[in-house]
């Protein structure tokens, strides 16, 4: 009689990582800006989807002008996913307003399906700029206002420019020589040497 052997339990492993989810080699993070290639590659997907191709398109056609766009995207050089979505949506509202231009350009279109493709372009552009702008605002290169408040300018003094918000003022007195910034106490001698000042009579000579 034989003994009957235990079946042996296999040891547990822990499921097979996505390749492309270690964020460790991303191939493609020059398009989408991120560090996983299911990401960059869901974003070129849907920028090339964007373009127009024509109702029979040509392959060697659309294949240049998928290039030429991920040729945009990978020159916006997106630095992480945000940027990434929003260099493609850059993409997607070039593409979609310049098929709007396009459409009411055709000889044979109406004046009313001309209107309405020069409004949507319209529409499209705007949103365009607004995009831009975001993209801009996320990369810190918003415009920056510098406000210079209480410069009192009199005859003969310098004058002290600067931003009042900040840490230091730049002084400029070679290209003012008749500015002076207000300091409290302090006197101003006319320009002309030659000028005295003119006394002022008392109480008792009134």
């Amino acid at each position: 009689m034989t003994n009957a052997k235990a079946p042996t339990k296999k040891p547990k492993t822990s499921p097979e990582k996505h390749h492309r989810l270690d964020g460790t080699n991303p191939k493609l993070r020059y398009i989408g800006g991120s560090n996983y290639d299911d990401w960059n590659n869901i974003v070129a997907n849907q920028a090339l989807s964007s373009g127009w191709y024509g109702n029979k398109p040509d392959p060697e056609r659309a294949h240049k002008q998928q290039s030429a766009m991920l040729g945009f995207l990978a020159g916006a050089e997106p630095k992480d996913e945000l940027e990434g979505m929003l260099a493609a949506q850059l993409l997607a509202s070039h593409n979609a307003a310049m098929e709007c231009y396009r459409r009411a350009m055709i000889a044979e279109q109406t004046f009313e399906g001309r209107k309405e493709n020069l409004n949507q372009a319209n529409k499209l552009s705007r949103t365009h700029a607004t995009l831009l702008e975001a993209l801009n605002r996320h990369r810190g290169k918003g415009q920056q206002k510098v406000t210079v408040e209480h410069v009192h300018v009199h005859e003969g003094g310098q004058a002290i420019v600067g931003n009042v918000q900040g840490g230091g003022v730049l002084t400029k007195s070679e290209d003012q020589p008749h500015a002076l910034g207000y300091a409290t106490g302090q006197t101003v001698r006319s320009a002309n040497t030659e000028r005295e000042a003119m006394p002022v009579a008392g109480d008792a000579e009134r």
